[in-house]
């Protein structure tokens, strides 16, 4: 068995898990990173792309919301070039209690958050798809952040300054030795090998799976699954964050995204973070709720649905816990379970990630007796891909790409034409990047991710892959079938209408005219899609949060 030794191993490559390694490797640790997958394959890549102001929480969890406004300074800061500054508004449509706008404004002043209260004519002005029945609209600054993005560029920070991130690298074991936990046993997906990383310090920040690593070692790690269903419609019907003025409820949030406006979210206890649905009920409820903030939203074209699980943490001990705040936990194994060798950060949110990256890498200094500041706070993260093209401030705008295939006459060069996405783009996630399969292409650069998802760009990506690595015919035909199909898996909840139409032109692409389901090689390979379970309930069950 292959072995590699570090000061501090972090398992987990969301957000907080890239944050950790990324704060650990500025301070001067010789740090490892492992995700299963490709980095943000979970929950990361996995929610609606919301850069929070706080708002949300401002009634229902001050402190959270206090935090949330903290971190969007400091992210507008370091990462300008993967947020979009759409601000937000949260407004009283019919159904809301008309009660709630006071207390709301009361509370943001409370917490912090920036808070206007706008004309109704102002707010229809500059967003004219908006209910015109809405009574009250309070401006908040909101944004909207490319998570996938943002994660590589943290990553990217981290291995600057000597990490290492080793992706699909899947967490089969933790090494206990009697009371000290010393590492984790991998298997190397690509390689199809084992690989034992022996550390002074293991992390665990695997979000919703914390507790099946925790439990590897027979260390009891509470994590509650929640899933979320989110919508995206196939057009940016707003510019702006949307929310509606009441408490957090299911459907009550629509963030424009790059091309497409994401409607979520649903909560339902789900017991396994990899095998769910996407119900029938979700997909109408989502429906249902956009059409009270935007009129005509459900009958628009529908491009995809996802969904993500949120760690939700749920102590069942008494001692030591270490509660960093009601929205993240950090829990120190020593002091709570009799181990050392192991901390596990949990919950929390993508805004605060580095906040929760910051305070766990402090307990690390405790635990090694130094004194190392974090400067993550100031680290201004490197440009990665096709994110070089900002407005004067910094931030990303919708028609950047566009600026770019102007201003270098790059029109017959892509390769997908939905997201503007060029040959250059591709080569640099293939070459660079190291993508393994045409899903971390498509996180990478946005491939197959518009109104075609992927009907006109896979069968593209397929040949430079297939030229580039000089791979045999085979393993280029199943990374064509595994993409495939996960695009397939996004599209079936919502298949109905213009989008039905396309993936049948899709499935005449590529199933008639290019055989794929025929070419050689197997059906599919380990890196491939897990796919959602079968979408059965048509009403809401008592598990679901409504």
């Amino acid at each position: 068995m292959r072995k590699l030794e570090t000061e501090v191993l972090v398992i987990g490559g969301g957000a907080t898990g890239a944050g950790v390694v990324q704060d650990a490797a500025l301070r001067g640790f010789k740090s490892i990173l492992v995700e299963k997958r490709d980095l943000t394959h979970g929950t990361t890549g996995r929610y609606h792309g919301l850069l929070h102001s706080g708002g949300r929480y401002v009634t229902k969890d001050p402190k959270a919301a206090t935090e949330c406004i903290e971190e969007n300074i400091i992210l507008r800061r370091i990462m300008p070039h993967c947020l979009e500054d759409t601000g937000g508004f949260f407004v009283t449509t019919p159904w809301d209690d008309p009660d709630y706008a006071d207390l709301f404004a009361e509370n943001c002043a409370k917490a912090s958050v920036p808070c206007e209260e706008i004309s109704i004519s102002q707010m229809l002005k500059e967003e004219p798809h908006l209910n015109p029945d809405i009574s009250r609209c309070f401006r908040v600054p909101d944004g909207s952040a490319d998570s996938f993005l943002a994660t590589q560029c943290v990553a990217e920070s981290a291995r600057q300054h000597g990490a290492q991130i080793l992706n699909y690298h899947e967490v089969l074991r933790l090494i206990r030795n009697g009371d000290q936990i010393v590492g984790a046993v991998c298997h190397d997906l690509v390689k199809d090998e084992e690989v034992a990383i022996y550390a002074d310090l293991v992390i665990n920040a695997a979000g919703a799976w914390a507790g099946r690593i925790a439990g590897t070692a027979d260390i009891e790690v509470n994590v509650r699954a929640g899933k979320g269903t989110m919508v995206a419609a196939a057009y940016r019907i707003i510019n702006t964050v949307v929310n509606r003025c009441k408490m957090p409820a299911d459907g009550d949030i629509i963030v424009p995204i790059h091309t497409v406006s994401v409607i979520g979210t649903t909560d339902v206890d789900v017991p396994d973070p990899e095998k769910f649905a996407i119900e029938p009920w979700e997909v109408k409820l989502m429906l249902q709720e956009a059409d009270k903030i935007v009129p005509g939203f459900s009958q628009m074209r529908m491009l995809r649905a996802w969904g993500g699980v949120r760690p939700l943490y749920q102590e069942t001990k008494v001692a030591d816990t270490r509660d960093v705040t009601r929205a993240y936990t950090l829990l120190d194994h020593e002091t709570r379970d009799g181990v050392t060798g192991m901390i596990t950060i949990t919950g929390g949110k993508w805004t605060t990630y580095r906040q929760m990256a910051e305070v766990t890498v402090n307990r690390v200094c405790e635990k090694f007796g130094v004194e190392r500041p974090t400067r993550t706070h100031e680290e201004v993260l490197p440009h990665l891909f096709s994110s070089g093209h900002e407005d004067p401030k910094g931030y990303h705008y919708l028609g950047s790409r566009l600026t770019r295939a102007e201003t270098n006459k790059e029109y017959g060069n892509f390769i997908c034409e939905c997201e503007l996405a060029t040959r250059e783009d591709v080569e640099a996630s293939i070459i660079e990047g190291d993508a393994k399969t045409f899903d971390d292409v498509r996180r990478d650069v946005r491939l197959g991710m518009g109104p075609c998802q992927g009907g006109f760009c896979t069968y593209r990506v397929t040949g430079m892959l297939h030229d580039l690595r000089q791979q045999p015919i085979e393993q280029t035909n199943v990374a064509l079938r595994d993409f495939l199909q996960e695009r397939w898996k996004g599209v079936l909840p919502i298949l109905w209408g213009s989008q039905l139409k396309q993936q049948r032109l899709d499935e005449l692409i590529y199933m008639s005219v290019l055989n794929a389901d025929h070419l050689p090689g197997e059906t599919a390979s380990r890196l491939g899609p897990a796919m959602y379970e079968p979408g059965t309930e048509e009403e809401v069950p008592a598990t679901a949060h409504v």
